[in-house]
């Protein structure tokens, strides 16, 4: 797992990545473990306003939507078609959101979460990998190769194939292990 600034996602797609992070493998913790760990995580990310409680089917869906936008990350390493599993979760999200699509003035358009509640504190985060694949970043939101790790992070590598949250980390300890396994084959 890595921490550093490079790992950050712009503005509007760094709550997802905080969000996918949540779940921290490598050392074993979850932060939304239970319905206060989801209403203190949607409070401290400025997406929530504590304007409902949190039940445990919030709980269930929102775990449910961190995983299925953990598979969409994965699929950005080699830009992989989204499962219809992952597919179905993300369209659920956004229904239950009540997305709506606003247009401006100045021939834009705005994507706002009808709902309230955690269905429109999560429906924001979809809103968030929507607008993020309009404007291009979203590929490079990507999950650690490393199945002891898998952090989600901002590829920010000039060619974009990023494969480990940190080189000098989980990239090392690849490398090191494919020199160690070529070394057994060579001895």
């Amino acid at each position: 797992m890595s921490t550093g600034p490079a790992m950050a996602a712009p503005d509007r797609l760094e709550p997802v990545r905080r969000f996918l992070n949540t779940l921290d493998i490598e050392a074993g913790t979850d932060a939304i473990t239970d319905p206060a760990g989801l209403a203190t995580w949607l409070t401290a990310s400025g997406l929530w306003r504590g304007d409902a409680p949190v039940t445990d089917d919030d709980l269930r869906r929102a775990r449910e939507l961190r995983e299925a936008l953990r598979a969409a990350a994965v699929a950005n390493h080699d830009r992989a078609a989204l499962p219809p599993p992952v597919l179905a979760v993300l369209d659920a999200a956004a229904e239950r959101a009540g997305v709506r699509i606003s247009f401006t003035p100045d021939r834009g358009w705005l994507a706002t979460a009808g709902a309230t509640g955690v269905d429109g504190a999560t429906g924001e985060l979809v809103l968030r990998v929507t607008g993020s694949m309009a404007d291009g970043t979203w590929p490079r939101l990507k999950i650690c190769a490393s199945d002891a790790c898998r952090w989600a992070f901002y590829d920010s590598s000039r060619s974009g194939t990023g494969k480990w949250c940190s080189m000098q980390l989980c990239g090392n300890r690849a490398k090191q292990e494919a020199w160690r396994g070529r070394r057994r084959e060579a001895g």
